[in-house]
């Protein structure tokens, strides 16, 4: 879907418009792949492996925030400990890469020498073409490790390659960043939900 497809003569109008895009991108969420990532996480984190994430621009930052809301979020009141790794959070790092090898290598580098096999990568990026993503799952793929792309616009590459996939339906890269964030808060909060320390009430919980 297209957005916006008009003029808009003021803001209300385009913040209905806008919101109105907002709820057709989660109606065009496959939730029983929603399910599936939700279950290899949450595997993922019990086993003790680590969760590593990646993705450009505003993507980097959605990868970073997950970060923070797994790390400390789903920790907070429960007994598990998440082991999570953003990619994009080393800028020494990422630079040295892109400087010396290639910035198309930036992800996979990390992926070759941080991962292993029971490990999970998740890849964000709305076009799904970036090929330092392409080349993350590739890596990724080739050590054996499961990979989940959340992507926009007609999903790219990432959506062919990776074990799991969230698509949403949108060309415009707001609605789908913001689409994706929602969804990593989603998680965070699901998986902390479920295993919440008993002798607290959700009530009594911060969320």
């Amino acid at each position: 879907m297209t957005f916006p497809n008009k003029n808009h003569t003021n803001l209300s109008d385009f913040l209905l418009g806008y919101s109105s895009e907002i709820k057709k991108g989660f109606e065009s969420i496959d939730l029983s792949q929603l399910e599936l990532i939700q279950k290899a996480m949450d595997t993922t984190i019990k086993n003790g492996h680590t969760i590593f994430s990646c993705g450009n621009g505003g993507s980097s930052a959605i990868s970073d925030h997950f970060v923070c809301d797994f790390l400390k979020g789903t920790a907070t009141d429960t007994k598990i400990q998440p082991i999570i790794h953003s990619f994009t959070s080393n800028t020494p790092t990422l630079t040295a890469v892109a400087n010396d090898i290639s910035y198309d290598e930036i992800f996979s580098f990390q992926v070759e020498k941080y991962a292993n096999n029971q490990d999970l990568l998740i890849c964000i990026s709305s076009s799904g073409q970036s090929p330092n993503i392409i080349r993350a799952i590739s890596q990724a793929k080739e050590m054996g490790i499961k990979t989940i792309s959340f992507v926009g616009f007609t999903g790219g590459k990432a959506k062919e390659m990776s074990d799991y996939c969230i698509h949403i339906d949108s060309s415009n890269y707001g609605i789908v960043e913001d689409v994706h964030q929602s969804l990593m808060h989603m998680l965070a909060q699901y998986i902390r939900l479920n295993n919440l320390d008993t002798s607290k009430s959700i009530e009594e919980t911060v969320f």
